[in-house]
């Protein structure tokens, strides 16, 4: 169903995995869910009825702000223009420099870690995965956060958003996991964010600085729409199922939320042999295995639970055991399953440095960076025996400095 996954052959044929890596399973209500979500575009008469045309508004004004406030806040340096859409063929270099300027500067300021390993890729390579950084950030904000993207027309009693939810709702099993008023809105919000995203491929352009260098960057680097659709599709996922029953439906919703970002970046970075796709889809699934173990006792605390439940039950422990916090440390079964699930993540570890040395050598340090911090962090939670819950686990400025240089070194002079 997804696009650039091996085969299952070549996965389960693999032996440096003890678990076969998942090929998602495709049947007709999921097929049917994704026929739903891939209708969603901008289409001309759409981007008629809905823009004042923005280069008319450039021409009035040609007065672009800068992307930092006079109290240092991130600014739209596009706020002035009122219309979602640009209508005509090309966009000033300007305002593509400055979409750019605006990415970077949102990664600098939520990024963290990550912003750090990107900073010292090569200048082109650097933007683009910043606007892809900025564009996967903002969804995360919108799905599991407060913020609210603006799309001047849009709203979520618009009849097409409402159509749109309701069709999605009405594929899904179950009911949505959140409150209905929240269900509409965020729904409706990412609705609006794949018209956006269509804008990138599309002849219209959105007036959001995100898009702007979002579409300079999937054109350059020919990235599929596929990825980037599936990466919203898992933020949706989140409103429908807060529940994951075996390891093979955990492994899907890791495709979607991390692995595509991988196999996004590895499109930017560049690499010369196509294995290197499997190894950028362990690589997400490794680090988000690593952030659902850490983060165990805050998701409970929302009523979410990513850990696979077949595999909590066979050490006996419940729903409730995860929801108990620190308590669960005096679970006979938690630190064993701590260590199983730990060398599940190794696996995944082991497959996602082999992709180093199939990208480009300017751009190794950033995912090895990235790979490292996140072996660091299991590292510290197996040592802990499954200790997420006094603290959160992370690296000290110290421990990151001194893992940043020697990556750097390692990756980006020896490299490999």
């Amino acid at each position: 169903m997804t696009q650039g996954r091996e085969s299952e052959s070549e996965t389960i044929l693999d032996a440096e995995i003890d678990d076969p890596a998942y090929t998602e399973p495709t049947t007709s209500m999921e097929e049917q869910i994704d026929i739903v979500r891939a209708t969603v575009d901008i289409t001309k008469e759409a981007a008629r009825a809905i823009s004042i045309t923005a280069i008319e508004a450039v021409r009035e004004s040609a007065l672009f702000m800068g992307v930092i406030g006079s109290r240092g806040e991130l600014l739209d340096p596009f706020i002035h223009i009122d219309a979602p859409i640009w209508t005509e063929p090309e966009i000033p270099r300007h305002m593509v420099e400055t979409s750019y300027e605006f990415c970077e500067e949102l990664t600098r300021r939520e990024a963290g870690n990550f912003y750090h390993s990107f900073k010292y890729l090569p200048e082109e390579k650097r933007r683009s995965i910043m606007a892809y950084y900025a564009f996967c950030r903002r969804a995360d904000d919108i799905a599991d956060g407060d913020f609210e993207d603006v799309f001047p027309g849009g709203s979520s009693d618009d009849p097409e958003s409402v159509n749109y939810r309701s069709d999605i709702e009405r594929l899904s099993p179950g009911g949505p996991v959140l409150d209905r008023s929240t269900y509409n809105d965020k729904m409706s919000q990412l609705f609006y964010y794949r018209k956006k995203l269509s804008t990138a491929y599309g002849d219209y352009t959105s007036t959001d600085p995100i898009f702007i260098a979002l579409k300079d960057t999937v054109m350059k680097y020919g990235i599929q729409r596929q990825l980037l659709d599936d990466m919203i599709s898992g933020m949706e996922n989140d409103f429908h199922k807060n529940r994951y029953q075996s390891f093979e439906e955990l492994y899907s919703y890791c495709y979607r939320v991390a692995s595509t970002v991988g196999l996004v970046c590895i499109e930017i970075y560049g690499y010369d042999d196509p294995k290197a796709k499997e190894y950028a889809e362990s690589w997400g699934v490794f680090m988000q295995l690593i952030n659902i173990i850490r983060d165990v006792s805050e998701d409970a605390k929302r009523d979410r639970i990513y850990l696979p439940l077949d595999d909590l039950a066979r050490w006996g422990i419940s729903e409730e055991d995860i929801k108990s916090g620190e308590t669960l440390l005096e679970h006979p079964g938690w630190a064993p399953f701590v260590e199983e699930y730990l060398e599940r993540a190794d696996g995944y570890r082991q497959r996602a440095f082999k992709l180093l040395t199939h990208l480009d050598k300017s751009a190794r340090y950033s995912p090895a960076a990235m790979a490292s911090f996140y072996q660091s962090i299991m590292a510290k939670i197996s040592k802990k025996k499954g200790d997420v819950f006094s603290e959160r686990i992370q690296l000290s400025k110290t421990e990151k400095i001194l893992l940043a240089g020697y990556v750097y070194i390692r990756y980006r002079f020896l490299g490999f």
